[in-house]
C-alpha cells in the first residue's frame, strides 16, 4: 500500500509541474530534464509513470481537459439558470484564470500549433473543443437561440480568441471586452 501512494504522489508531482512548465512555456519549450528537476524524480520515475515526453503531454492535456471544463461549467453555473447569463458568466472563468496568473494562451491551442496533426495532443484537443461546443450548443438551445449552432461557435470563438489575445496583450480588458460581446451576441440571437 504504501508503494502505491509513493507512486501516486510522484505521478502526481511529475504531472504538476510539467503541467505548470507546458502552460507558461509552451510544449516544445519545455524538456523532460526540466520536468524531472522541477518535480524532484528520477528520470526513472518519471518514466515508470509516462513512457515518452507524449505520454506525459498527453495526461496533461487530458487533466487540464476536465479542470478547464469544470472551471467553464461552474462560473457558468454561478450565473445563474437562465442559459442566456451561463452564456456570458462563463466568462468569468478566463477572468479568474487571468487575475491568478495572467495568460499564457490557451493549453490546446497551443497543442493543435506544436503537435503533429495525428498526434495524441491533436486528438485530445480537438475533443475537448468538440465537447465545449456540444455544452455551448445546448446552452443556445435552451436560451431560445434563433440559431443555436451559430450562436454557439460565437461564444466559443470569443473564448478562443479571449484565451488568444489575452496571451498577446496580456490585458484583463480584453477578455472583459469578449465577455460584452457575449452578452451582445446572446441578446441578438436570443431577441423575443
Amino acid at each position: 500500500m504504501a508503494t502505491t501512494v509513493r507512486k501516486t504522489q510522484s505521478e502526481a508531482r511529475i504531472l504538476a509541474s510539467a503541467s505548470e512548465l507546458f502552460y507558461e512555456n509552451g510544449l516544445r519549450g519545455v524538456g523532460v530534464d526540466q520536468v524531472i528537476a522541477e518535480s524532484g524524480v528520477s528520470k526513472s520515475t518519471l518514466y515508470a509513470h509516462f513512457r515518452s515526453k507524449e505520454d506525459l503531454v498527453s495526461a496533461y492535456l487530458r487533466v487540464t481537459d476536465v479542470s478547464w471544463t469544470a472551471q467553464l461549467h461552474e462560473h457558468a453555473a454561478r450565473a445563474g439558470d437562465d442559459p442566456r447569463e451561463q452564456l456570458v458568466g462563463l466568462f468569468d472563468a478566463l477572468l479568474g484564470a487571468f487575475d491568478r496568473h495572467g495568460f499564457f494562451g490557451c493549453p490546446f491551442i497551443s497543442a493543435a500549433v506544436e503537435t503533429t496533426l495525428d498526434s495524441d495532443a491533436r486528438a485530445i484537443t480537438r475533443a475537448h473543443v468538440a465537447s465545449r461546443h456540444a455544452w455551448l450548443l445546448g446552452l443556445a438551445t435552451a436560451a431560445g437561440a434563433a440559431v443555436p449552432e451559430r450562436l454557439a461557435r460565437h461564444i466559443g470563438l470569443l473564448i478562443d480568441g479571449a484565451l488568444a489575445g489575452g496571451r498577446l496583450e496580456q490585458e484583463r480588458s480584453i477578455v472583459e471586452a469578449a465577455k460584452d460581446a457575449a452578452r451582445d451576441a446572446v441578446r441578438a440571437a436570443c431577441a423575443d
